[in-house]
């Protein structure tokens, strides 16, 4: 009869203009799907040229290279008696579109254009993207030559349209559709539509997953209906890391479900599904049926192809399954790991080093490290010979096999504890202690012969010293001090990365990373240009509250016991002098708010749109049991001074892994002046008023 259609949805780790790579992994997904039976393959969003392209989508190169990619993929022998699905920028009577391009057998069925753009927070899809506007018309794509050729077609169908097969009727969504309020699923839904399809590029984001499963899970819950999701994974050439979680869901119900973080760089999902259980959910909904007898029609494309055999009968199909959420503490230590992996692979350098400070920000830096380690030898015992191959070619040793994290942990990972005058012996122990634990390479310097050699050239050129607060001197010298110890870190950091391999005999260099938290990055309380200032940082998107849950989930997880004194000793930067050798300084106290507080701050400025009157009347609602509201308006006054006053240095923040909505990163989310009237005059006179 054909009742059971067997699909396939992959997530792919797809590199920005990376068109061999990007060629391979979209094959090899393809030949996967079809050896496991599937009959139509869906890959990520824009997966010929990589989502990341960014301004290259303005480069005529782009689109040349993505239909010479497109004319090897209708050519091979592996995408033959299979529909296949995969994204592409297309330019249309010279407007550019987000396309998907769905080919059987040689032959361009459909040229589907992205009607929702994404265009908040990290996404600027109408920068480079026209949306199609024309709902449910169709108009003809004239192929250029280098397609002709092969399809010897001369025009194919472009824009709104669905595919008819033989035995159902399959409709497009890309990405943002899903989230968007009047989502095409539904009136593709109405119209008779039983399989929607969506490739994403969707990346990850602390506690989001959950978000984007119960979209794709409600899709279907009230129309009924198959819902396919593609997604890309991976870091692609910035911030972002893409999550994956490619699923397949029937009526409301989970079939299938991909790996959310993974160093697999093809992960394809295929699941067989009964046709008669779309008809039968849909049958007694009679809401449904109502509106489906007015709804206006779709143009349909008509395909001599079935998604099922005649006598399927006997052919078992794929039963709902739990959705498995990764708690927020396996995200982080799961997430930058990956992005880590990537980065370093495919920078081609030989390591990471890391400034280990023995606090909470550098040691979660480090275990999301030893994370990665853990992951890749994770892989390699799964038979993952790509992993084999980059692990090889990172220690320079073709016969080498990674089996236990912490002997590969020394191979790539170099820790570095810089000790002045004003460090204690107890931050000494923890990082020594912790590095002993997870195998790096440990260095243990002082920098205090650099240090006064720098305040030396100051003195010798203005015949004045400057003073540490401690010893009678002025908030500006002491500010000065601790800055020029924290740059002289960034600097040795930056020598000891390019050659500390070269001292060991090794090839290659490292590359540095950072590990100021977001919390921080949104106060400004760093140093510009200090130990902040590295090549990448895996923990600049996530809290402090966050990190010292992951620190506990390690501490469980990983049994590295030194994290424990790590967690005990309160937050601090050790620029200052010792008092009886102990520290004097504290986080909390320099910045005049706790960490805390920062994270409220952080969450109703970005994510609530709150400027300080609105954060001020927000906040004597919330905090009404524990301050009073002229204390909540000197708390909000204070971070907003220190917010505006510090702006300017998220011009120069380290690349960091996004991972929360609240994130200060000033690249491309958050985008603000870094020159500000800091006295906020007019609004801090609003909140003066409502306090009297």
């Amino acid at each position: 009869m054909g009742r059971a259609v067997t699909v396939a949805t992959c997530a792919l780790n797809q590199w920005a203009l990376d068109f061999e790579g990007n060629l391979q992994r979209i094959l090899r997904s393809i030949e996967i799907a079809k050896s496991k039976g599937a009959r139509y393959r869906i890959g990520p969003e824009l997966e010929i040229c990589g989502y990341g392209c960014s301004d290259h989508y303005y480069e005529s190169d782009t689109l040349l290279h993505s239909f010479q990619v497109l004319a090897k993929l209708l050519e091979s022998p592996a995408t033959q008696d299979i529909i296949c699905d995969v994204g592409m920028p297309v330019l249309h009577r010279n407007v550019r579109y987000n396309c998907r391009v769905i080919f059987l057998n040689k032959k361009i069925l459909l040229i589907r254009p992205k009607i929702s753009l994404a265009n908040a927070g990290n996404y600027r899809e109408l920068r480079w993207f026209t949306p199609w506007n024309k709902a449910r018309q169709v108009e003809e794509y004239f192929l250029p030559r280098i397609i002709q050729e092969v399809t010897e077609q001369d025009t194919v169908p472009f824009g709104d349209a669905v595919l008819a097969t033989r035995d159902t009727c399959l409709g497009v969504e890309i990405c943002e559709e899903l989230w968007a309020p009047n989502s095409p699923h539904i009136e593709m839904g109405l119209d008779g539509v039983e399989i929607f399809t969506n490739s994403s590029g969707s990346h990850h984001v602390l506690r989001k997953a959950h978000t984007r499963v119960d979209l794709v899970n409600s899709a279907t819950a009230k129309n009924g209906g198959i819902y396919i999701l593609a997604n890309q994974k991976g870091c692609d050439g910035d911030r972002l890391y893409y999550d994956g979680c490619a699923m397949i869901s029937l009526n409301g119900e989970t079939i299938a479900q991909g790996s959310q973080f993974s160093l697999d760089d093809v992960e394809v999902l295929v699941a067989t599904l009964d046709l008669e259980d779309v008809r039968s959910y849909r049958a007694e909904i009679s809401s449904r049926n109502l509106a489906a007898s007015k709804v206006n029609p779709y143009p349909r494309v008509k395909v001599n192809f079935a998604l099922s055999c005649s006598d399927d009968v006997a052919v078992p199909t794929c039963m709902p399954i739990q959705w498995r959420h990764h708690s927020p503490e396996e995200e982080i230590s799961l997430g930058p790991a990956c992005w880590l992996w990537d980065y370093l692979r495919r920078s081609k350098q030989a390591g990471f080093l890391l400034p280990l400070s023995g606090g909470i920000d550098s040691s979660a830096t480090a275990c999301i490290v030893y994370s990665m380690c853990h992951q890749v030898c994770l892989a390699v015992r799964n038979g993952n010979t790509d992993v084999l191959a980059d692990a090889r070619r990172i220690v320079n040793d073709e016969s080498y096999v990674p089996e236990e994290p912490r002997e590969l942990c020394k191979r790539v990972f170099t820790t570095c504890y810089m000790a002045s005058e004003n460090s204690s012996q107890d931050t000494c122990n923890r990082a020594k202690l912790l590095a002993e634990q997870i195998g790096s390479y440990h260095i243990n310097l002082n920098i205090d012969v650099a240090v006064k050699a720098v305040v030396g050239i100051f003195s010798m050129v203005t015949g004045r010293t400057p003073r540490f607060s401690a010893y009678g001197g002025s908030s500006r010298e002491n500010l000065a001090l601790q800055n020029l110890q924290a740059r002289i870190r960034m600097v040795l950091a930056y020598l000891f990365a390019q050659l500390t391999l070269w001292t060991r005999g090794i090839p290659g260099g490292l590359l540095v990373l950072g590990s100021a938290n977001v919390d921080e990055s949104l106060r400004g309380y760093l140093t510009k240009y200090d130990c902040s200032s590295a090549d990448i940082n895996p923990i600049g998107g996530i809290s402090k509250t966050d990190l010292k849950n992951f620190i506990q989930y390690c501490i469980e997880n990983f049994q590295l016991t030194a994290l424990r004194s790590i967690m005990s000793a309160p937050p601090t930067a050790e620029l200052e002098p010792l008092v009886d050798g102990q520290v004097a300084q504290t986080d909390e106290v320099d910045m005049g708010m706790t960490y805390a507080e920062l994270s409220i701050y952080g969450k109703l400025r970005k994510i609530a749109k709150a400027g300080p009157y609105s954060m001020f009347c927000k906040l004597i609602n919330m905090w009404k049991e524990v301050c009073a509201p002229r204390e909540v308006a000197s708390k909000v006054k204070h971070f907003f001074r220190m917010y505006s006053v510090n702006r300017h240095k998220m011009t120069t923040l380290t690349p960091a892994y996004h991972a929360e909505n609240y994130s200060p990163d000033d690249n491309r989310f958050d985008l603000r002046p870094f020159l500000y009237n800091t006295t906020w005059s007019w609004q801090f006179r609003c909140i003066d008023q409502q306090v009297n």
